[in-house]
Order: structure tokens, then sequence, then C-alpha cells
């Protein structure tokens, strides 16, 4: 049975890996896209930390003897093209806006919610240091969308109102 949570953990952790590399292609064009100078400054910050998630997943991988390109992830790819979508047939720049954070803030629930599954996981298979790095990357995802919802309550969302 253990081997089989394992095995599972391994592979999700895998897909995870995919879907931040995704976000390495993904948050520049995002930041592009951004009128709000704290919009734009937010999803290049949020690209350094994807990128060194990338760094903390192929170490744990690496650790386990496990290929980090193994499996790709089809919902990130999902959600990305929905976010690339949105924002391309949108013309007013405030509404942009706002809709670019709902988009990148699906992409961190989604995420919020593989790295909490991943360190329950790691938990359980007594894996502590993974379970410790794994959380120290779900605490950086909720910081950043409590930063969209700062940016989404505070500028996007009351000028795309007006």
């Amino acid at each position: 049975m253990a081997t089989e949570l394992r095995q599972l953990y391994l592979s999700e952790m895998q897909e995870q890996r995919s879907a931040e590399e995704q976000l390495v292609q993904a948050l520049p064009k995002m930041s592009e896209m951004a009128r709000e100078t704290g919009l734009a400054e937010a999803f290049q910050e949020h690209l350094r930390e994807t990128r060194g998630h990338l760094d903390r997943l192929d170490g744990l991988l690496s650790a386990h003897g496990v290929e980090p390109r193994a499996h790709s992830d089809g919902s990130m790819t999902a959600l990305i093209t929905e976010s690339e979508k949105w924002a391309k047939a949108i013309d007013d720049h405030e509404a942009r806006d706002a809709g670019l954070i709902s988009s990148a803030q699906r992409i961190e629930h989604y995420e919020i919610a593989v790295y909490g599954t991943l360190a329950t996981w790691a938990k359980q298979l007594g894996l502590n240091d993974d379970m410790e790095v794994l959380l120290g990357i779900l605490d950086e995802e909720k910081t950043a969308n409590d930063k969209l919802s700062h940016i989404a309550k505070a500028d996007a969302n009351p000028r795309a109102a007006h």
C-alpha cells in the first residue's frame, strides 16, 4: 500500500514540476499584458519564486532517483490556455488586469491544492524533509495568492468597475 502511495506521490510531484515549468513560460506573458505596475511586478516576483520551486522540486525528485520530466500536467496547460484566451479577448486594460488576476488566482488555488496534498502524502510516507520543502513552497503560493487578492481589491477591481 505505501509503495503505491509513494509512486503516486512521486508522479504527482513530477506533474507539479511540469506545472511550474509551464508557469515559467506563462508568467512573463502575463506580466507584459498587465497594465497596472503592481500587478506586473507581482507576476515578475512570482516568476522568480517559481524558478526556485522548480529547483526545489528537481532536488526532491533527484533525491528519490526519479526523472523530473516524466509527466506533463494537463490541468496547468488548460488553466494557462484559458488565461491567455481571456486576456486577449478583453480590450479594456483595467478589465484585463482584473481578468488576469482571476486567472492567476485559479492557478494559485490549483497549486495550493497540489502542494497541500504533496506535503500531506510526504508526512504519511515519513518523508519529513520533503514535507518541509513542500510546506515552504505552499506558503509562498499562499502569499502570492494573498498579494493578488490585495491588488484586486485595492486597485484592479475598483478601476475595472468604473
